[in-house]
């Protein structure tokens, strides 16, 4: 621990001393021009890059541009989405400005971006035999969300979150979820104590200006926790004409929670010298619905800051990131009067604690932007080194990363300054990657890493799991090669982590009369809470996979991966109360690794006028953990905190299977219009034959799987400027979708079946130029989602079994999702 903040102190101060050097002066060269569609009009925020370096700008909204470099030839990259990509070679001096004006046809553009997640190096999406998908800082901003996950689920099918309230989402993708989605910060692996229900993501989605998202085992690369896929948030990085300071202020109101967020971000960059700093604030009253009226304990506020310094030279790239995150999120408990249905809150404990007689929430306490005195306080502090070399014809990459999460959970009424749960949780990641010069035609990638951690629990009265130490190391061997139409990829990856902790006790405070951390000589014989352990995991990850080219508009993609995941903290450890989540976890230490295999085949079809893809996997998982409800010799539930349920990790055989569609259809005769719609289903069935033995049809389904979704989106962007002023305006009409759920987990009924439901949303939206250069004033978003205020609830809502009573006298059990909203963001750069 102490390693870890001297490591990030020197962190800081060091990226504070690139932020106030002064560059030195080198030679520099001016590349400008303009972008046009095939009609001439001019294109805005078209995407400029110069190959193999980190440098780009955007074009304003007459469609010009300028970028400095260092003298050179480049090969310079121009991408817009809707528009085809286009490369052209240039060569730039010092002195007269090289002029490169550029022609973009209208076509699927997302179908050639390059990506770098889950791969061994960057690689063409439609040139992937793994489905992967793209956003865009534009689609996020077209949507109206709580968080950033929430963002990339509606424009992602096959990804899905479990949600509890607004501001917590932990994605889920093709029905796995938990510390098998690897989620990635600019390549660094997030390590928050994930394992948690209420665990939301730690990254400020305001300064997130692309998100990749792998469907698929990403083990080779990663290692651990990656055998459903990947999801890695891209922040924005400097660009504009060099020399000159750039940024934005972005501003964002949502009336449903009074939500009100504002970020201010700046960047510079001059002399192959990169800077970028940011800073947003968003805060939120508890969140509203037609059947419950305010939520209670669905407040919350959140603080981030972002700093960035780099240098871009011919010899290639390194950047040092700096993030803190601080949240402040109120806990749900869903305890209300049972005849009125109003929510109340809990003012004793234990014994004194009688639920039914709890007061009822005043309504000053609901619309408020204070927090209750139940609540979570989550501080994440982030620094991040990316150096990127060419050497000869190969490349090396490498990462080094340092992180500490301090989480602490508020649980005591009488005690509001006791926290429940108080973890310290300290990372140190490492990741190097080789790219070899190809040699006959054959591209070959060696890459090494992992990471040390440890966790420290602090004052606290709950010790749900214990100190522990790990250390996980892998390397792997990535082979790909391009016969013709045919491309074949694949590799071999060997994984080892250790996982240990000691002795552990727990015992009273006599002053509190709260639990407390203990020691042996004090433990008046007791046995720890947490013996001590020591294990280690070895896993073998393998994957092949071919994209073959039927014709120019046809690909037909396929792939066999074998993935790997150590069971976490929580699912090997864990014996005791987590308060946020309102349950008792129970570990076992038995526990091996979880290996999956995983099938994928997907068509896509690339035409003037539409693109169409469709994927399909099978999943056979072993050793697959999930939650069930602990039960004594009678079949009823063992209660070992009150009011807390108790659940017992459990280990056995699971399949999945399921499909997505995508049919995306803008047609060249009518410029701007666009109807994408998309489909994904899943079912996950439990093959334990055990546990079907023992508990019939209840135990078919796996918990946590989706049900079928469909999203289909109508949109028209006005191919010309209107009034003048008025650029890439647009209206838009969204119709969302879910089926009913009636494959669920009902062993003890810890699922239970959800009712389908169908949500419209319309938007509008533009950019306005002023002055003579018709520069970019500002860009206007409007959202309205839920238009007819429909109350409902996400199968994978867990506010949906928030309920204390057996029956209601209206018939609902449980808290309802999001209500009507009307969300309105706004964007001002300079």
């Amino acid at each position: 621990m102490q390693l870890l903040r001297l490591l990030l102190r020197a962190g800081l101060i060091l990226l504070a001393g690139l932020l106030l050097a002064q560059p030195t002066a080198a030679q520099t060269a001016m590349l400008r021009g303009r972008v046009t569609a095939t009609g001439g009009q001019p294109l805005e925020l078209v995407s400029v890059a110069l190959a193999g370096t980190s440098l780009g700008t955007t074009t304003d909204a007459a469609g010009r541009y300028e970028l400095r470099a260092e003298p050179g030839s480049y090969e310079v990259v121009f991408s817009f989405v809707g528009y085809g990509t286009r490369k052209l070679s240039a060569v730039t001096r010092t002195g007269q400005p090289t002029l490169l004006n550029a022609t973009l046809q209208p076509t699927a553009a997302s179908l050639r971006e390059v990506v770098v997640t889950g791969v061994s190096r960057a690689t063409e999406i439609r040139r992937s035999p793994v489905p992967i998908a793209v956003l865009s800082r534009r689609d996020l901003s077209l949507n109206s969300s709580g968080n950033v996950i929430d963002a990339a689920v509606q424009g992602v099918p096959g990804l899905s979150a479990v949600t509890t309230g607004p501001n917590i989402s932990k994605p889920f993708i093709r029905g796995l979820g938990y510390n098998r989605v690897l989620t990635l910060y600019n390549g660094l692996r997030q390590e928050g104590q994930q394992w948690g229900d209420e665990h939301g993501i730690e990254i400020d989605q305001y300064d997130i200006d692309r998100i990749e998202v792998v469907k698929g085992p990403a083990s080779l690369i990663y290692g651990s926790d990656a055998v459903a896929g990947v999801i890695n948030m891209l922040p924005r990085l400097p660009s504009g004409p060099a020399g000159q300071l750039h940024g934005e202020v972005l501003t964002e109101y949502q009336t449903n929670n009074n939500l009100g967020g504002s970020s201010v971000g700046l960047h510079y960059q001059q002399h192959g010298w990169q800077y970028a700093a940011r800073g947003s604030y968003r805060l939120a009253q508890a969140y509203r619905n037609a059947a419950d009226g305010r939520v209670y304990g669905t407040a919350f506020r959140e603080l981030n800051l972002t700093t960035m310094a780099g240098l871009e030279k011919p010899w290639g790239s390194t950047q040092l990131y700096a993030t803190l995150y601080d949240n402040g999120q109120e806990i749900p408990d869903g305890s209300r009067d049972s005849l009125s249905r109003r929510f109340t809150r809990q003012i004793f404990e234990g014994s004194q604690d009688d639920v039914p007689r709890r007061p009822i929430v005043p309504a000053g306490a609901l619309a408020t932007y204070r927090l209750n005195d139940l609540h979570q306080h989550i501080q994440h502090y982030r620094l991040l080194s990316r150096t990127h070399l060419r050497l000869g014809r190969g490349e090396l990459n490498a990462l080094l990363g340092a992180q500490q999460n301090r989480r602490r959970e508020y649980n005591h009424p009488t005690a509001p300054q006791q926290a429940g749960l108080f973890v310290d949780l300290a990372t140190l990641n490492y990741d190097l990657r080789y790219a070899a010069p190809t040699w006959l035609g054959l591209e070959t990638t060696l890459g090494i890493n992992g990471m040390r951690q440890t966790n420290t629990n602090r004052d606290a009265t709950d010790f749900p799991i214990p100190d522990y130490t790990l250390f996980d190391i892998g390397g792997y061997a990535f082979l790909k090669r391009t016969f013709g139409k045919l491309d074949l990829s694949g590799g071999l990856r060997f994984d080892v982590r250790t996982l240990q902790w000691p002795d552990f006790y727990v015992e009273t405070n006599p002053t509190t009369g709260f639990a407390r951390r203990g020691r042996a000589a004090t433990a008046a014989g007791l046995p720890p809470q947490f013996a001590a352990f020591r294990t280690h995991y070895r896993g073998l990850s393998a994957s092949v996979g071919a994209a073959y080219n039927l014709s120019d508009r046809l690909l037909l993609r396929a792939n066999v991966a074998r993935g790997y995941r150590a069971p976490n903290i929580t699912e090997v450890g864990s014996n005791g109360l987590d308060p946020g989540a309102h349950i008792v976890y129970l570990g076992n230490r038995r526990f091996g690794p979880e290996f999956s295999l995983q099938e994928d085949l997907g068509l896509s079809a690339y035409l003037p006028d539409a693109e169409v893809s469709v994927s399909g996997f099978n999943n056979h998982l072993t050793n697959y953990i999930y939650q069930a409800r602990l039960t004594d010799a009678d079949g009823q539930p063992v209660v070992i905190v009150p009011g807390n349920v108790t659940y017992q990790y459990q280990q056995g055989r699971a399949q999945l299977y399921g499909a997505e569609l995508t049919v995306n259809v803008h047609p060249q005769a009518v410029l701007g219009l666009e109807f994408n719609n998309s489909l994904a289903y899943v079912t996950g069935l439990n093959k334990e034959p055990a546990l079907l033995e023992a508990h019939g049809p209840a135990a078919l389904y796996l918990p946590f799987i989706p049900p079928l979704r469909t999203r289909s989106e109508v949109r028209f962007t006005s191919p010309q400027p209107v009034l003048g002023t008025l650029t890439r305006l647009y209206g838009r009409v969204v119709l969302d979708y879910s089926a009913a759920q009636n494959h669920f987990y009902a062993v003890d009924n810890t699922e239970t079946r959800t009712a389908g439901y169908a949500l419209l949303g319309l938007g509008a939206g533009t950019s306005i130029t002023a002055g003579p250069q018709q520069r970019e004033f500002c860009q206007v978003f409007v959202q309205l989602d839920n238009v007819f205020n429909t109350s409902y609830q996400s199968h994978l809502n867990r506010l949906k079994y928030f309920e204390y009573y057996a029956a209601s006298p209206d018939g609902r059990r449980g808290i309802y999702n999001l209500g009507r909203n009307l969300s309105v963001k706004l964007t001002v750069p300079f």
